[in-house]
């Protein structure tokens, strides 16, 4: 199994507009952060996990040529608005419509923002075409299970995902934009090979994890190691990740997973 970090930002974006902070103007690639969607490759099944504004330059940055499943964590901004770019992936399955799985309001809000796409076929080639399902608790394929588990997150509910790959055993967990982890959430991720956390900003947020929050969360899952993503410009990613207890890293754009 491979995780791909297409982006780690947060709503906002790394550089920030109009910002000349020292996390903004720094020269360490791991700085610059695209908002947060992840790429899952679980024995050739390619799985794409929101679709940010930065998608394309996303995709062509790391190379990703193939989606098979694309899953939507919830309607905000941030992860919805570059789902106009999946057209390119209805042309590469046939000129069908792919399938978004997704929340109740995740559906509500791809209907609202794309109602030019709702349909069972693009339009013609290069045109885009949704068919908004609700996400169930598990996805049974041949090369493996996806689970999914809500979590919490201001006034909406967010999908928790968890990846569990047939072949290999190893189980990858994305659990982003989330304030905590339900008990289901906790039971699900255990025995992670890793794990991702929301972890936007030292201080608190009301619908985000602080980093001493996912810590925390890590600590009480004990997963073998755990990446905090969504990060704002506050958290410089040497000095942050320099003061993190063991086990517990900062995700950056272009990052690879291989379980």
């Amino acid at each position: 199994m491979e995780a791909i970090f297409l982006g780690t930002g947060t709503s906002q974006g790394v550089p920030m507009i109009a910002c000349d902070c020292a996390v903004c103007t720094s020269s360490d690639p791991r700085n610059r952060r695209t908002r947060a969607s992840v790429h899952v490759v679980m024995d050739g099944l390619h799985v794409q996990v929101d679709a940010v504004p930065e998608f394309r330059l996303q995709c062509v940055r790391e190379g990703i040529r193939q989606l098979d499943l694309f899953i939507l964590t919830h309607g905000h901004a941030d992860h919805v608005l570059g789902m106009d770019d999946l057209r390119r992936f209805c042309d590469l399955i046939g000129g069908q419509a792919l399938t978004v799985h997704t929340t109740a309001e995740g559906m509500a809000r791809v209907r609202a923002i794309f109602p030019y796409a709702i349909a069972e076929r693009p339009v013609a080639r290069g045109y885009a075409a949704f068919k908004p399902v609700e996400m169930p608790a598990v996805i049974d394929l041949p090369q493996g299970t996806i689970q999914s588990t809500l979590l919490p997150h201001g006034g909406v509910s967010t999908l928790g995902l968890v990846f569990t790959e047939r072949s290999s055993g190893r189980k990858f967990v994305y659990y982003t934009d989330c304030k905590s982890l339900t008990p289901e959430a906790v039971a699900l991720a255990r025995g992670a090979d890793a794990i991702v956390l929301d972890g936007l900003r030292p201080l608190p947020h009301p619908s985000h994890m602080s980093i001493s929050e996912a810590v925390a969360a890590a600590q009480q899952i004990g997963a073998k190691e755990t990446w905090l993503t969504h990060l704002t410009h506050v958290s410089d990613h040497a000095t942050t990740e320099a003061d993190l207890p063991a086990g517990v890293k900062l995700a950056y754009d272009g990052l690879r997973l291989k379980l």
